[in-house]
């Protein structure tokens, strides 16, 4: 097997050389540290300061570029897991918290794609930053005047004058029900400032990363948002009224994780904005100011001329997510479900809530997990993609030439036949084996009687949902980036191609398709697929909005979601007689309900159809790369030595 050079971090897919023998020497075909060309040493600073998009980025760059998600997730568990004890502990019923769950579906489907649309208009070098720092502000606001919604109630009740004193059973309920106002309030703000600063983050990762590393950072992005979760559910189970510092804030739980949220998401934003710049938007310099009804115009455009590849990755996402939601809301529920089965009685409330928790934690582990090594199935490997960007054919047959014959020298010295890399795993193939796992443990319900049972089934969907926040948005930012009116190359060069039995006609335009691909496996040309997008691409036509679309994909997301609302709320009639109730003291509760186990199974089978529409999404640009230079080597490996 051919040695691959050592790299810190293999999902980086910085395109190094192999060491030694498989570096290559010369002004034409060297490589630099940097995993580019080499440079003479007058322009290396130069090099250095590469525009954003196209500098390679470290390691520690594309964890910088990506902490601020695990931020972003822990201020979502605020929400998701202590949420609803919070409301009904104010006393708000239970039936009205569902009305508060709905800032989530309607955020996600205005504020994504507005500030997407906002920000790609923008033509400053802030454009991207300037939400991001928008939002936090929001989410700082939103989570602190929630942790302090009690004593902001009583203030404001005695501002105005309620009541006549602390005695007055009318001043009591104004100020509880002004307590329960500001925490719907809050709420609504903190579900639009996180999509806000999500859609703002992907944006930021998508200009500032280069097309053969928006795998690597989706994949950071998604341990980040895992490592969230991780560290959000974990502190459901430390006593914060023990610590030093923290105990001094006063109110409960909630309010002392409330706070450490803030310090955590602030702190994570600011090295996110420091570390990284932006460049001037693309779109243009002219300082045209446009209203609202203009960015919905560019929104509604947008999506009616998405590329057919985006349009897949959406489709499958809107049936993926219908298979999500149902899990991602009733997980802890079902742990209950499954727990008064196994004890034949109700089980204590806050028992089953804290064993449902523990579960979610460990799903998070196994995300961090899976998130760490499944990146590792499609690693390009970096010397075959080195400098396969904006080449001449020339000089693509004779890197590769050269490479193939460093390898076989290599191996000979070692006594060993010549062995080409493998082609890694397509993204689509590990998205729809993520589909197809997710399916599978949803049916598994159907055997699952233990907690334990219960406990391993929500673990192991750890390894779906960690592909589920990488694949989806690796695909469809590399998608985006390759939207640009690609160059068709062996109609620019004027001089001779390599041939080997056939000469170039005088005008290459007037060849037949037919005659193209005869003598394409000769020539070494571009791929089939590249070759037809590029004859079928307009060159004047502009390349999409990056922030747009990526909230318009937000939108397959975040739609389901209504779908699903209706579909579980009439399994749960059918089955259960009515929606289930989560919270202590609920008497009946758990005990002889059994619709969540249906309502999983309905997800499961909605991600089965999204499995099958993954099949038909494409390869990604360097996977087509990838595939197409391995493809020519294994033709030039059976070339004599010279």
């Amino acid at each position: 097997m051919i040695p691959v050079a050592s790299d810190p971090d293999p999902t980086t897919q910085i395109p190094w050389p192999a060491r030694g023998r498989g570096q290559e020497s010369g002004p034409a075909g060297a490589i630099s540290e940097e995993g580019g060309l080499a440079v003479p040493n007058g322009t290396r600073k130069a090099r250095s300061k590469s525009p954003p998009g196209k500098r390679q980025l470290s390691t520690w760059d594309l964890v910088t570029l990506s902490i601020s998600m695990a931020g972003a997730q822990i201020a979502w568990t605020v929400e998701l897991g202590y949420g609803t004890p919070f409301l009904l502990k104010l006393g708000l019923p239970a039936q009205l918290t569902s009305l508060v769950w709905l800032a989530g579906p309607i955020s996600g489907l205005v504020a994504q794609p507005v500030i997407g649309a906002l920000s790609d208009s923008s033509t400053s070098k802030y454009r991207r930053r300037f939400w991001i720092i928008l939002s936090t502000c929001a989410l700082v606001i939103s989570t602190l005047v929630l942790a302090y919604c009690e004593p902001l109630a009583e203030f404001l009740v005695d501002f105005f004058r309620v009541g006549q004193g602390d005695w007055d059973e009318h001043r009591k309920r104004q100020a509880n029900n002004t307590a329960i106002g500001l925490a719907i309030l809050c709420f609504y703000v903190l579900d639009f400032a996180l999509n806000g600063l999500q859609a703002s983050l992907r944006n930021l990762l998508l200009d500032l990363t280069p097309p053969n590393q928006l795998n690597a950072g989706n994949a950071w992005h998604g341990r980040m948002v895992n490592a969230g979760n991780i560290v959000g559910y974990g502190f459901g189970f430390v006593p914060l009224e023990d610590l030093p510092i923290i105990r001094h804030l006063g109110g409960g739980q909630f309010r002392k994780f409330c706070v450490i949220c803030v310090l955590i998401l602030v702190a994570t934003v600011t090295l996110t904005c420091y570390r990284h710049e932006e460049q001037e938007s693309p779109v243009g310099r002219r300082r045209t100011r446009k209203g609202f009804l203009d960015i919905l115009k560019d929104i509604y455009n947008t999506l009616i001329t998405l590329p057919h590849p985006i349009q897949r990755v959406c489709l499958v996402q809107l049936f993926a997510f219908m298979g999500w939601f149902p899990f991602l809301f009733y997980s802890t529920t079902y742990v209950g479900q499954v727990m008064a089965f196994e004890m034949g009685r109700e089980p204590n409330g806050e028992y089953a809530i804290r064993m449902g928790e523990r579960a979610l934690l460990l799903y998070s582990l196994v995300g961090v997990i899976a998130g760490t090594v499944l990146p590792h199935l499609a690693t390009r490997d970096r010397r075959i993609l080195a400098r396969y960007e904006n080449e001449t054919q020339d000089e693509e047959l004779n890197y590769l030439r050269k490479l193939v014959r460093e390898w076989r020298v290599d191996a000979a010295s070692k006594n060993r036949p010549l062995r080409l890399p493998m082609m890694p795993f397509l993204l689509r193939n590990i998205w729809t084996g993520a589909l197809l796992l997710f399916s599978l443990l949803s049916f598994s319900t159907f055997f699952i009687s233990t907690v334990f049972q219960a406990t391993i089934f929500i673990t192991l969907v750890g390894i779906s949902w960690a592909v589920a926040m990488w694949v989806p948005f690796a695909i469809i930012m590399e998608l985006l980036k390759d939207t640009a009116p690609p160059p068709i190359p062996f109609l620019q060069e004027r001089r001779p191609s390599h041939t080997r039995n056939l000469s170039s006609p005088a005008d290459p335009r007037r060849m037949s398709r037919r005659a193209m691909d005869e003598r394409r496996p000769l020539l070494r040309r571009r791929s089939q697929d590249q070759l037809d997008s590029a004859l079928d691409t307009d060159s004047s036509a502009p390349s999409l909005p990056g922030g747009t679309v990526l909230g318009i994909h937000n939108l397959a997301i975040v739609t389901p979601q209504f779908i699903v609302a209706l579909v579980t709320s009439a399994i749960f009639r059918a089955v259960d007689g009515a929606p289930p109730v989560e919270g202590p003291g609920q008497g009946d509760t758990y005990y002889g309900h059994f619709g969540v186990a249906w309502v999983l199974r309905f997800g499961g089978l909605c991600t089965l159809f999204g499995a099958l529409i993954a099949r038909m999404v494409p390869p990604t640009p360097t996977e087509k790369a990838m595939r197409r230079r391995l493809g020519e080597m294994k033709l030039l490996q059976g070339e004599p030595n010279p």
